[in-house]
């Protein structure tokens, strides 16, 4: 891919990331998201591999089957309200409709099937863009129709949440757990977002923070599979001594970052008489922190004073000791 066109495509992401937070007219919005998606869709191919482009199908499918939803339940919005005016969602089924298509976009379960195979075809890099920036326009939408059914969010959160963290249990690949992860956070994110909107905020930024730190260590290190891992300290030391810090943070442990907006949550949901989802959100939470667990694990079997001489990458070549031709 040439530089001008890798240019014009994350331009493109901007633009549509843009009109989306500036808009307050439904098509302008869906329009935005549109423009999002056709802009990922060539950096999902650029590899050209038979997986990347499978992933790329599957997630086009994906987000065409929530545009076409989200356009119609705009369409109809429009005829029962006359206006297209992205606070005046009121009428029920159409704003079910919305949020089910916007959930299915930033992949909230039960509509989060598409998103771990997407991931797992795609680079560390384009799935870093997937897993932060394409989040930020639907997101957006949420945001602002989120005061009319707090038992909706709630049931998408509970849901993500338990989702998010019992399909992450048996995977070994990298990029399948992250996208795992996300779920299991933008249930978090959905749960309390009826009740204090600037809470989710906190929790959406304290998330991209935290995702693309955990992204950027991996792309240094090259790692995709949890066995390789176990090499990352020859690669890079200082970095592989902060991944486990990032992991057991994007799981909640406390005193680290990603346990406040999980305190805060919980909190929240305890004044509001929630007592009983807070519990169970804090529950589910731990399947996620089993598999952050196992890849912090994974890292620090190799770590000094516990690092074999047999785990530097040059000792792993494939052509070491082969005799001369």
């Amino acid at each position: 891919m040439t530089p001008l066109i890798y240019s014009t495509l994350i331009i493109s992401l901007g633009i549509g990331t843009t009109l989306t937070f500036a808009s307050t007219h439904w098509y302008l919005a869906w329009m935005g998201i549109e423009i999002n998606t056709l802009a990922i869709i060539p950096l999902m191919t650029q590899s050209h591999s038979p997986r990347a482009t499978e992933a790329t199908t599957k997630y086009f499918f994906a987000q065409a089957t929530a545009s076409a939803t989200l356009l119609f339940a705009a369409t109809s919005n429009a005829f029962f309200t006359g206006g297209w005016d992205i606070l005046q969602t009121n009428n029920p089924l159409t704003y079910t409709l919305m949020t089910l298509a916007l959930a299915m976009k930033i992949g909230l379960a039960p509509l989060h099937s598409w998103m771990p195979e997407v991931m797992q075809g795609l680079t560390l890099l384009t799935g870093l863009i997937l897993s932060t920036w394409q989040k930020l326009a639907p997101f957006c939408l949420i945001y602002q129709i989120q005061p009319h059914s707090p038992n909706l969010f709630m049931a998408l959160g509970l849901l993500s949440i338990v989702a998010g963290g019992w399909g992450g249990f048996n995977q070994v690949q990298l990029r399948k757990i992250l996208a795992y992860s996300s779920i299991a956070h933008l249930g978090w994110m959905v749960l309390i977002l009826s009740f204090s909107p600037p809470l989710t905020l906190v929790a959406f930024a304290t998330y991209l923070m935290m995702t693309f730190s955990l992204f950027y260590s991996f792309m240094m290190t090259k790692t995709t599979h949890i066995n390789s891992l176990s090499t990352s300290w020859a690669k890079i030391p200082t970095l592989t001594a902060l991944t486990p810090l990032i992991l057991l943070s994007l799981g909640g442990l406390p005193p680290l970052t990603g346990f406040l907006p999980k305190w805060m949550i919980l909190q929240e949901l305890t004044k509001q008489d929630l007592a009983l989802v807070a519990v169970l959100a804090a529950l589910f939470s731990l399947f996620s922190l089993y598999f952050y667990l196992r890849l912090s694990y994974a890292m620090t079997l190799t770590m000094p004073p516990n690092n074999p001489a047999g785990t530097l990458p040059w000792r792993l070549s494939p052509t070491h000791n082969t005799l001369p031709p």
